[in-house]
């Protein structure tokens, strides 16, 4: 990775470690001393794995890329040629665009991790960085996770107990997934397995070990990414706090957080189809029929009842068994003056005792 900066022993000679005056080399460790991280990979690449807050502003795009790389295999010097011309031509663009109104002190860290020894280097140290980073670091805070039933409003306590000031790791809004067999969002993909832990090393290492940390109870997966085992480790040695909501207001949030099946009967039947298996032919089609009918509170009822408490039940025996003697908090009503209300009682009963956890 380059810093670049302010011209600095402008008189000297540039060196294997100083490519050009005003720029130097430098590595995993000193990611924190640059808050403007531009990454010029392509973005495939970007989407597939890259460093917590870097922009994306490519050399090559993603068809440029493939443009070069099919040229290259027939010859390597037409392609050098074609893919200076094209690297200039968007570095140019870059110039007078986005980085347009940038101070002369300006100090980014741009990195490509492509196209040459020194770049493979650090693509193989930062993800050793990652892996070593999820083995240890999740093992130094004290969690508190909140179970409750699917539709309970976990992901909204947690984001109350945040606007509350208390410290939490919003596991699903880092894997872009409601960790649920119909919980993918809306236009906004899943990250990579890669981008999901670099992402999560980032997310922990804003955390104090001093305080504790709030976390939704998660199963080993959530969609198509893996959580850390030392996380879910750490996670089971919790202390466990249980949210009981009513059934009718379940069914309310959940037509609420889920409205795009709502608007499309179709979808949210060729999603249910899987179910198949346990469920059988008859009560698939007898939910799609419910769903083409807009029957919408009893067939939310029914998919809880027969699918989704008893499953969930399950994985909270597996998963959290600390649960079955957590303290329990009540959500009478999902609105948000309720969650707000609820956050400041849950920061109440856990955060009077002494620290859970030490640096």
């Amino acid at each position: 990775m380059s810093a670049a900066g302010p011209s600095q022993g402008a008189n000297r000679a540039p060196s294997a470690s100083v490519p050009h005056p005003g720029v130097r080399r430098v590595g995993v460790a000193a990611l924190a001393e640059y808050m403007d991280r531009v990454d010029v990979r392509s973005p495939a690449e970007f989407a597939d794995d890259h460093v917590p807050s870097a922009t994306n502003h490519p050399v090559l795009d993603n068809a440029e890329r493939a443009r070069i790389g099919t040229l290259y295999a027939s010859s390597p010097f037409a392609a050098r040629r074609l893919g200076a011309a094209i690297v200039a031509r968007n570095i140019a663009s870059m110039i007078e665009t986005a980085f347009a109104e940038r101070p002369r002190e300006w100090r980014p860290l741009v990195y490509c991790w492509r196209g040459g020894q020194r770049s493979r280097a650090l693509t193989r140290a930062y993800r050793r960085h990652v892996v070593v980073e999820l083995t240890r670091v999740p093992q130094r805070f004290g969690y508190i996770v909140i179970c409750g039933l699917t539709g309970s409003g976990k992901s909204r306590l947690l984001a109350a107990l945040t606007e509350a000031g208390a410290q939490t790791l919003d596991l699903e809004g880092i894997a872009r997934h409601r960790g649920s067999l119909l919980g993918d969002l809306p236009g906004e993909p899943q990250p990579s397995q890669k981008s999901f832990e670099s992402q999560l090393v980032d997310a922990l290492g804003r955390l104090d070990p001093s305080r504790p940390v709030y976390v939704e109870s998660e199963s080993r997966r959530i969609g198509s990414v893996q959580m850390p085992d030392a996380l879910l480790a750490a996670m089971r040695a919790g202390r466990a706090l249980t949210l009981r909501t009513p059934l009718d207001r379940r069914v309310a949030l959940l037509k609420d957080e889920y409205a795009h099946f709502l608007a499309d009967p179709a979808l949210l039947g060729a999603c249910l189809r899987p179910l198949t298996v346990l469920h059988g032919r008859a009560t698939i089609a007898r939910w799609e029929a419910m769903a083409a009918a807009a029957d919408w509170d009893p067939l939310v009822a029914g998919l809880l009842e027969a699918h989704y408490d008893p499953t969930y039940a399950r994985s909270l025996e597996r998963n959290f068994p600390a649960a079955s003697s957590s303290r329990v908090v009540e959500a009478g009503e999902v609105t948000p003056a309720a969650f707000a209300a609820l956050a400041l009682e849950v920061r109440a009963l856990f955060e009077a005792d002494e620290p859970i956890a030490s640096p």
